[in-house]
């Protein structure tokens, strides 16, 4: 069945659960079937009875905002249902509100439960919010920066010292991924000033990103190649993967080392040493290209 097809059944069986009386509407009778009828439907949403039954029949193919905002309110659909309407007709979701910071509890037990990855939890804005220990100690602890130095777009964008980095192909797809979810975001979420002022100030304060933001850009996460240079235990090459959680629009970015490799070694002498130093070690410095190993500077909680 084509996406149409799915949007028309879906709409149908919608339809045919709520009763008159749900809607407001007189319950009438010589009823053959329960549910609202295609006048009735009609008369709530202000859409022609022609133009309903072609949606349910898949040949009305691009229902607008408006369209489908009239039919989640006739139709007494829950967020999920009305996330799912809009998905089904190719139409980005409307707006929660402000982008969403809990952390579920599945989540959290999932950050207890990986205690040989590093675990770090990010908004839809890229807001780093949680992290496990495993995190902390190889990427730096990231408990006091200010929150914005958290942002991993911010950090990204504005050059900020990291202990990662990546071939230009890399940062390239880096980038694309980052700036794509941030305009997801947007659509998602379009009531939160907070995220409308981050993207002006990169905008402002970046070119690159205001080069990628115009070009509206596409881009997805994949799992990507990161080098981490560590002050205690060197450099390590790691895989890291990024997870979309449902319902709450998390990202859950974790690092890996394939087996018997040394980085695999290196990830679990940082699991038992953690965020404690190395005896006669120089104060730990976050890394960036053409900055010197041995200068102590600020460590971003980036991913």
């Amino acid at each position: 069945m084509t996406r149409h097809g799915e949007l028309g059944t879906a709409l149908q069986r919608w339809r045919e659960r709520i009763a008159p009386a749900e809607a407001g509407l007189p319950a009438g009778g010589n009823r053959e079937a329960g549910g609202l009828r295609h006048e009735e439907l009609a008369r709530l949403t202000g859409l022609s009875v022609d133009y309903l039954v072609r949606l349910e029949e898949g040949r009305a193919t691009s229902p607008s905002v408006q369209v489908l905002t009239s039919l989640a309110r006739a139709l007494r659909l829950s967020e999920d249902e009305r996330r799912h309407l809009f998905l089904l007709a190719g139409q980005s979701p409307p707006g929660l509100g402000r982008v969403p910071e809990a952390v579920p509890p599945s989540v959290r037990r999932l950050l207890g439960r990986l205690t040989g990855t590093p675990v770090g939890v990010h908004d839809a804005a890229w807001n780093l919010i949680t992290w496990n220990p495993l995190w902390a100690a190889l990427l730096g602890n990231p408990s006091a920066l200010p929150g914005r130095d958290r942002n991993a777009v911010w950090q990204h964008f504005r050059g900020l010292p990291t202990r990662i980095s990546q071939t230009e192909e890399q940062e390239a797809r880096f980038e694309a991924a980052l700036v794509a979810d941030l305009r997801a975001a947007t659509a998602h979420y379009p009531t939160d000033v907070r995220l409308r002022f981050l993207i002006g100030e990169l905008r402002r304060v970046s070119g690159r990103f205001a080069g990628l933001w115009n070009s509206r850009i596409a881009g997805f996460h994949d799992t990507g190649v990161r080098t981490v240079h560590h002050p205690d235990v060197g450099q390590l090459t790691l895989d890291c993967d990024t997870l979309t959680v449902p319902g709450c629009d998390l990202r859950v970015s974790a690092y890996s080392a394939a087996p018997g490799t040394a980085a695999a070694d290196k990830l679990r002498l940082l699991d038992v040493i953690g965020t404690e130093r190395m005896p006669d070690r120089a104060p730990d410095p976050a890394w960036h290209p053409g900055q010197d190993p041995a200068s102590p500077d600020r460590v971003p909680g980036g991913r």
